[in-house]
């Protein structure tokens, strides 16, 4: 008995030492944790940067939003794209907002005119949506998030021109992101809860 007891000692020994050198991984409220040893062998949580988004409406404007500005509302790039979403003041004017550093000073209202300029691009390419859905092109799955994506980023008329033209007219914008890129990038999000309007307003 006093061998067998010592021998099991001997194991319990080996395994705590082992543990010492093995990297445990966690989840705690669905955001994975990595959990390490200090020099005292206490545990430590350290989170890692990982977000998950469901592919709804808000995972896609919020992924949007971080390719465009890494979802800052207060972002204005070289060329005077502005906000979460890049708008630039040309497309503001069409829903009668003129002043920039409002805009910029107003995140709800960067949420505001992004759903409504979807629900105007929707509207636009309804028919697109209608004919293209489900086929592919270059590729990618045509969807109609894809299609929004890459509305936002070319504008609805070359979006037209893409589709209709089977892939031909591939249109890049100032970085070099083309439409067939956000089509990929923005594909099987549901996007339902956008309705098509023609004028919806602020």
């Amino acid at each position: 008995m006093v061998k067998k007891s010592g021998f099991n000692i001997l194991i319990v020994l080996i395994l705590f030492i082992c543990s010492s050198f093995i990297p445990l991984t966690l989840s705690y409220n669905s955001v994975p944790l990595k959990m390490d040893y200090n020099v005292s062998n206490t545990p430590s949580i350290k989170p890692i940067d990982i977000v998950y988004l469901k592919k709804d409406f808000v995972g896609f404007k919020e992924f949007l939003g971080f390719k465009e500005s890494g979802g800052s509302y207060i972002r204005v790039n070289k060329f005077g794209y502005m906000g979460k979403y890049q708008f630039n003041l040309n497309t503001l004017k069409m829903f009668k907002i003129k002043d920039a550093s409002k805009f910029l000073s107003s995140p709800e209202l960067q949420e505001r005119i992004f759903l409504i300029h979807s629900q105007r691009n929707k509207w636009i390419l309804r028919k697109d949506i209608k004919w293209f859905v489900g086929s592919k092109i270059n590729g990618t799955e045509i969807t109609v998030s894809g299609i929004l994506a890459a509305a936002h980023l070319s504008g609805p008329g070359n979006v037209k021109k893409y589709l209709r033209g089977n892939g031909k007219n591939d249109f890049k914008d100032a970085f070099g992101t083309s439409i067939s890129k956000y089509m990929e990038l923005f594909k099987n999000y549901d996007v339902s809860t956008v309705k098509p309007i023609r004028k919806p307003k602020v």
